[in-house]
């Protein structure tokens, strides 16, 4: 069994307050949580309006299965939040 997690760190520029960032957040968690069956949550930068921290964790049996299904998720992500993906890192 094969893990890969993520940290994506999102910029909100229409943020205003902690209400449209929780939108943002609700809208991309659900979006990711009901295509891809993985687990995601908000991890970081709770109290600042205008940047979104997301983690994912990926478990797959085997190793470029669980690459390929990050990459995709992250493609979604870009493709469907209404933010900008401004860093991500990874760990096995």
């Amino acid at each position: 069994m094969f893990t890969l997690s993520a940290k994506l760190t999102f910029y909100i520029p229409h943020s205003t307050s902690l209400k449209d960032k929780r939108q943002v957040c609700r809208s991309i968690i659900d979006k990711v949580q009901q295509r891809f069956r993985v687990a995601i949550a908000e991890i970081d930068t709770q109290d600042i309006h205008q940047t979104l921290t997301i983690g994912i964790a990926v478990v797959s049996c085997d190793a470029a299965h669980r690459k390929r299904m990050l990459d995709e998720i992250v493609r979604f992500m870009v493709a469907h939040a209404d933010a900008e993906l401004i860093s991500m890192e990874t760990s096995e």
